[in-house]
């Protein structure tokens, strides 16, 4: 039997999980830099969720790392853009960089609220689940206004930066239903800010009420503990139809009157205007092609309101001139010598960049020919090791042993003969040079020296 091979299905991302995320498709980073509290953290990670699935969703900052380390590491994984949150002394803000040349858009947040907040404040709570991550959020941009000579440059240059965030509509190729989710940012042009929203996409039975709709979704509002299947709770109802047409707060069918199914107060999208014939099949029970559904937006946080504070060119740590300004103007001239200062800096850059390049060449050089020299010397040494000549050794050997005979007889030898003379000469003359101990003494060992070769 062959051995089994294991599909990995719970992996989001990737062209396989998401046909959308083809080549093309912006990525991001989005992180925090600095002493950042819980609540900014947390936003963080909501950003992130809103981002999804083109954004590395487990990515951990430590303290040790810089935004210059994830600026170096970004477009070798193929990011595209980067969003980084800080808390200054003012207020939290946030950089939006365009990788790798810029620019950099910088803002002041001067509101938020995260996504656990919205959802509890919601009369209607929503249980998300991971499947509305698994494609793009539709990107819808409010109250900008349009590009012409006299629209501010910066106006137009932050609603491309959102607009670049998330990938093209494609109609055409569009799925309807990976269709989950929509991100509204809209422009604020009496506080000169920018709304940033998200909302979940959800469609329901048009113009019936929620009584109606309940029976068709198979929904009850109760749901006992000891069943998990969901069925409606009719034991206090004498007539169905006090169940369907009653109106909200009355007790029992001794009401004056019914309410219709279109007049209901609760019933969804009661304009024409309000509902759309599906162009094809959408999740949720009996929304098929060709029906008729309301739309509706649920927001599920999170929500910031962004003030753009500047707009510069590169990215930080390079960054060059100042485009936009909320709070500092500059003159003509000014705004020339900013100019030829980035520029200076700029060409000194490239001239150190050149050194370290020449300076990188000559050391690889020079390790090179020190490595080629030392094998040379190597097969020199072999050479004169494979060369000896052992008789000369041999020669060597001799001279060195006829050395030490010679120097064992002349200085290390003991002479019998001179001694017994002297001992002769001490007993005519009646005086002894030398006592018994003296001359029992024994002799001294022969020094042996070894010629140098």
């Amino acid at each position: 039997m062959g051995r089994r091979r294991k599909n990995r299905t719970h992996l989001k991302g990737g062209v396989a999980s998401a046909p959308g995320t083809a080549e093309g498709v912006p990525k991001s980073f989005v992180i925090k830099h600095g002493q950042v509290g819980h609540s900014l953290t947390q936003l963080v990670r909501d950003v992130r969720k809103v981002m999804e699935p083109n954004t590395a969703s487990r990515l951990r900052e430590r303290a040790r790392n810089k935004l210059k380390d994830f600026l170096t590491m970004a477009p070798a994984l193929g990011v595209t853009h980067l969003l980084a949150f800080t808390l200054t002394d003012v207020a939290s803000s946030m950089r939006i960089v365009r990788l790798s040349a810029g620019p950099t858009l910088s803002f002041r947040v001067e509101r938020y609220s995260l996504a656990k907040d919205i959802i509890h404040s919601s009369r209607r709570a929503r249980s998300m689940s991971t499947v509305e991550y698994l494609s793009p959020p539709l990107l819808v941009l409010a109250s900008f206004p349009p590009p012409s000579p006299t629209t501010p440059p910066h106006l137009t240059l932050m609603m491309k930066t959102f607009q670049s965030l998330f990938p093209p509509l494609s109609p055409h190729t569009l799925s309807l239903s990976s269709a989950r989710r929509v991100v509204l940012i809209s422009y604020n042009a009496e506080r000169g800010t920018v709304d940033f929203r998200h909302y979940l996409i959800t469609v329901k039975p048009y113009g019936v009420s929620k009584r109606i709709r309940r029976v068709l979704e198979g929904v009850t509002a109760k749901k006992t503990s000891h069943s998990e299947t969901s069925v409606l709770d009719l034991g206090n109802e004498k007539d169905v139809a006090d169940f369907l047409l009653r109106k909200k707060g009355e007790p029992g069918p001794s009401s004056d009157g019914y309410e219709s199914a279109a007049s209901s107060a609760s019933s969804v999208a009661g304009d024409d205007g309000d509902a759309v014939d599906l162009a094809d099949d959408y999740v949720g029970r009996n929304n098929k092609k060709g029906q008729k559904r309301a739309v509706k937006l649920d927001e599920i946080g999170p929500r910031m309101e962004l003030r753009l504070i500047k707009v510069a060119e590169g990215v930080p740590g390079k960054e060059g001139g100042v485009l936009y300004h909320e709070f500092v103007k500059k003159t003509k001239a000014e705004v020339k010598a900013q100019k030829a200062e980035h520029a200076a800096k700029e060409r000194l850059r490239q001239q150190r960049r050149e050194e370290q390049e020449r300076n990188v060449a000559r050391k690889k050089a020079a390790k090179g020919a020190k490595e080629d020299k030392g094998e040379e010397g190597e097969e020199e040494d072999e050479r004169d090791e494979g060369d000896d000549n052992p008789d000369f050794d041999e020669e060597i050997s001799g001279i060195d042993d006829e050395h030490d005979e010679e120097g064992d007889g002349d200085e290390g030898a003991w002479d019998d003969d001179e001694e017994i003379s002297e001992v002769e000469e001490s007993d005519d003359g009646g005086e002894e040079s030398e006592s018994d101990d003296e001359a029992a003494r024994p002799p001294q060992k022969k020094l042996k020296l070894k010629s140098k070769r």
